[in-house]
């Protein structure tokens, strides 16, 4: 599903745009590798990288950004059944791109590889000039980070400082992880282009990362992984267990980065086709 809003395009700097990708697992029970009842427990909240996305689109909408803004919502149950994939199984994605599937449980990246190559492919074949995805997507980010901070991953350095100095001013705060390419040999598969993840866990989240980068194309691209999205007793401003993480923090980044970035963003031509 997309939804989109395209500011004036008089104003300095709406001729950019800005693909917003949102993992929205609408109920995950962990699929053939089931969740137990305590980790099953809560999986409604599994759509609240979607529920930012479009949060973000609107607060982007009533402040009349001067930007072009997809939303891109990877909308999806993870079920068992005769037709869910299984350990062993080889997904091909959007792009023609082979998945080998390890952990049916790590759903929320294979919904994101078909919606980030979507996204990637822009409208009319011009990729956007920056996609930032949200995710609910891996335990390791909270063990990693706990439920105060979110992790965030950049395609480069600069990117990525900005995006800890949106969460500095915002008061939603990320860390900056690592995503070097080095990384990608534990993704090697014998039957596939790359495997969904490993069975050992280690480093899950920047593994995570590294699947996510082969789909976002060549544009300037950010992963937030929502460890913070429900901190118990609240967090900054927001007093609820389910703390809307992401959407100030977006507001304060494109901010940011419409008066930083524009003039060495991408200007990405149109694709041949």
């Amino acid at each position: 599903m997309r939804q989109s809003c395209i500011c004036p395009t008089g104003r300095a700097g709406a001729a950019l745009s800005v693909a917003l990708v949102g993992k929205g697992i609408c109920f995950d029970t962990g699929g053939h590798q089931l969740k137990s009842a305590k980790f099953m427990a809560g999986m409604h909240e599994d759509m609240n990288g979607s529920a930012v996305a479009l949060a973000l689109l609107q607060a982007l909408t009533e402040q009349d950004f001067p930007l072009r803004v997809d939303a891109w919502l990877a909308l999806a149950q993870n079920h068992i059944g005769p037709s869910a994939y299984k350990p062993g199984d080889i997904v091909q994605a959007v792009d023609g791109t082979t998945i080998e599937i390890v952990h049916t449980d790590a759903e929320g990246r294979m919904v994101l590889a078909d919606t980030l190559a979507l996204a990637a492919r822009g409208d009319d074949g011009r990729p956007p000039n920056l996609i930032v995805d949200f995710a609910t997507l891996t335990g390791s980010m909270i063990y990693a980070l706990g439920n105060r901070y979110a992790g965030v991953f950049a395609s480069d350095a600069a990117l990525g400082g900005l995006a800890v100095k949106a969460g500095q001013a915002s008061g939603e705060r990320v860390a900056l992880f690592p995503m070097d390419e080095d990384y990608d040999k534990a993704l090697e598969s014998k039957v596939a282009d790359t495997k969904q993840c490993t069975l050992e866990g280690e480093a899950d989240h920047i593994l995570a990362a590294r699947l996510l980068k082969r789909f976002a194309g060549e544009a300037p691209w950010l992963h937030v992984d929502l460890s913070s999205a429900n901190c118990p007793g609240g967090l900054g401003g927001v007093a609820s267990d389910v703390t809307g993480f992401g959407v100030a923090w977006g507001v304060e980044l494109l901010s940011r980065w419409l008066v930083e970035k524009p003039a060495g963003a991408i200007r990405l031509g149109r694709r041949k086709r």
